[in-house]
């Protein structure tokens, strides 16, 4: 349950002296009057600091950390070279797209001869290979322990059998013009060249076009080899898996047709914390994280507000922060954004995050309080409804009444008189009647749940 809080000093402001509670007032009954002060509502919420920003940057295939520039906790810069990667897989892939680029490039058609046969393609014993590659990489996919990285890995899996299957149809369609071709020019008709000439065409360049694809995307993954920071920040090395499910599956993904040119997801680490660190020599996989960066220049703070409370909260509500790793000290905090997103309690309840900014901090005695590290836990405290001149009673006055809250008033004559009231902010102590009483009454804070109507007070 999210614990609320005022401001203690309030309870002098109100004046509730109880020595105005005259001898013939009923025993264990007090009075206070109904003053003017200001009241605060805030509302306590568990929080952690985070980075404007972290980037896991990852092995994009199969080789040896060659070079490693940075350290634990060094700071970089945006752009800097953090790492290189020796892939010799990767370059061994390169020079075969490139040498099926030269080989499927276009070509003088040779002369079309009377005696030619319709062309015959028989792709079945293709297509089973390729099934028997496709099943083994889905059962590779689903080794993988993050649920996320597992869907998208068996997303690009189904998108390669699409794409085979599409290029099989297109051979079929070709192979299909091509035969008609043929049999146009057999037929002695001049125009069946020209259709001939064009289906050849049509299928160098389709093989082109998927050659040149497979370069591109070995050259962009040789180009990723090289490691750079993305942003300024602090660099957090990562540790390699040492193989495994990630690697299987780049492995059989390059055998299928098309799924070399699938951009893949970037996969999380498999191995344990006790593994290798990262360091020149080290095997990796593709996936594997080599570098982690943390831009701290910028601390959040995200919040879980109660549901019985997020309603209070609004982007631009002020906020003080407790942390636990500074005993003494406040930092002041401001809602940026309030969340739609539920989030189930352990107590059966839900909470809904509230990310906040972090400003600078201070101790009691106003000397600057250190900077926090992300992941630090904290108390947020919320001030969500503030009212500097309430009509205020203590909250020992307000007995709840179903869905009312009412309070007991000395009436005429000093006889109890129940009374229903709207209330505001609600702090600690005290708390604000937006209506159902004025100032200068007087109403029972002390016994109010023993009162009945018509009880003489005075």
């Amino acid at each position: 349950m999210t614990i609320r809080r005022g401001i203690p000093p309030l309870l002098v402001v109100l004046s509730l002296a109880l020595a105005g509670c005259t001898e013939d007032e009923p025993a264990n009954i007090a009075l206070a009057e109904v003053r003017r002060a200001p009241v605060t509502e805030v509302v306590e919420a568990p929080a952690t600091i985070g980075a404007r920003a972290t980037a896991a940057l990852r092995s994009p295939a199969q080789g040896t950390i060659a070079e490693l520039y940075v350290g634990e906790g060094q700071s970089v810069r945006k752009g800097q070279v953090l790492a290189r990667i020796r892939s010799p897989q990767t370059e061994a892939q390169l020079r075969q797209a490139r040498q099926a680029v030269k080989l499927a490039s276009p070509a003088t058609p040779a002369p079309i001869r009377a005696d030619v046969r319709p062309a015959s393609f028989d792709t079945r014993a293709f297509d089973a290979k390729v099934s028997r590659h496709l099943a083994r990489a889905r059962k590779e996919a689903r080794r993988v322990r993050d649920a996320q990285a597992r869907r998208q890995v068996l997303a690009a899996i189904d998108l390669a059998e699409a794409q085979h299957r599409a290029q099989t149809r297109a051979l079929a369609d070709i192979t299909a013009r091509l035969n008609r071709s043929i049999s146009s020019v057999m037929s002695g008709v001049t125009s069946g060249i020209g259709g001939l000439t064009a289906s050849m065409a049509s299928l160098r360049a389709a093989s082109t076009a998927q050659a040149r694809a497979a370069v591109k995307t070995a050259e962009s993954t040789r180009k990723a080899l090289t490691v750079k920071a993305p942003f300024a920040g602090v660099v957090t090395l990562g540790r390699p898996s040492g193989g495994g499910g990630a690697g299987g599956l780049d492995g059989l993904l390059g055998q299928i047709p098309g799924g070399g040119g699938q951009q893949l997801p970037s996969l999380p680490s498999t191995g344990s914390g006790g593994g290798s660190p990262v360091a020149v020599g080290v095997p990796v996989s593709a996936g594997d994280t080599i570098v982690t960066v943390t831009d701290v220049s910028k601390l959040t703070l995200a919040a879980d507000v109660d549901e019985t409370d997020v309603l209070l909260v609004e982007r631009g509500t002020e906020a003080t922060v407790e942390l636990d790793a500074v005993p003494g000290a406040g930092y002041a905090g401001r809602v940026t954004g309030v969340g739609v997103t539920p989030k189930e309690g352990t107590t059966g309840g839900v909470s809904y995050p509230v990310q906040l900014t972090l400003g600078a901090g201070a101790y009691d005695d106003g000397t600057k309080a250190p900077t926090p590290k992300p992941g630090m836990s904290a108390v947020a405290r919320l001030t969500v409804r503030e009212s500097p001149a309430a009509v205020a009673v203590p909250a020992s006055a307000i007995v709840s009444s179903g869905r009312e809250s009412v309070v007991w008033v000395a009436g005429e004559g000093g006889a109890a008189e129940r009374r229903t009231v709207k209330l505001g902010a609600q702090g600690d102590a005290v708390v604000e009647v937006l209506s159902g009483l004025s100032v200068g009454e007087r109403v029972v804070v002390k016994g109010a749940d023993a009162v009945r109507q018509g009880q003489r007070l005075r």
